[in-house]
């Protein structure tokens, strides 16, 4: 995108919000499959080598103060979830790169009255006047 014009970087910009408008829905986290020994001594879990009850998929995802947030999935909802977390990536992608021309763009934008006259004197507006240093009460 180096030495692209305004024009053709605001374009860009527009294709990018067009393509993040069609990602759908989305969710962030993880599906993980977990499998589990339920705690019973004679169940056929807790023998050596056995792997546990399951498959119980999770869907699971970070939530503010560290604390990791999710539920047990249906195996019917399993692969729409994968979609949805999948979708996020897309959505994270296309955000990022509508970062980058943006700021491409507030760079080659110009600033507004750049060619307008200075102000007299160098001064940054106001009065004119000298301030005076003021006694604060005791």
């Amino acid at each position: 995108m180096a030495g692209l014009t305004l024009a053709e970087l605001e374009a860009e910009r527009d294709r990018l919000y067009a393509q993040l408008a069609g990602v759908g829905d989305f969710r962030r986290g993880s599906v993980t499959e977990n499998w589990r020994r339920c705690g019973k001594p004679a169940c056929w879990c807790a023998a050596p080598g056995q792997q546990g009850h399951g498959p119980r998929m999770l869907w699971t995802r970070s939530a503010k103060g560290r604390k990791t947030v999710g539920r047990q999935l249906a195996a019917a909802e399993v692969e729409k979830v994968r979609a949805e977390v999948a979708r996020h990536a897309e959505f994270a992608a296309i955000s990022e790169q509508i970062e980058e021309v943006s700021e491409k763009i507030c760079e080659a934008r110009p600033v507004a009255g750049r060619d307008a006259p200075s102000q007299a004197g160098g001064e940054k507006g106001g009065s004119g006047g000298r301030s005076r240093a003021r006694r604060l009460p005791r």
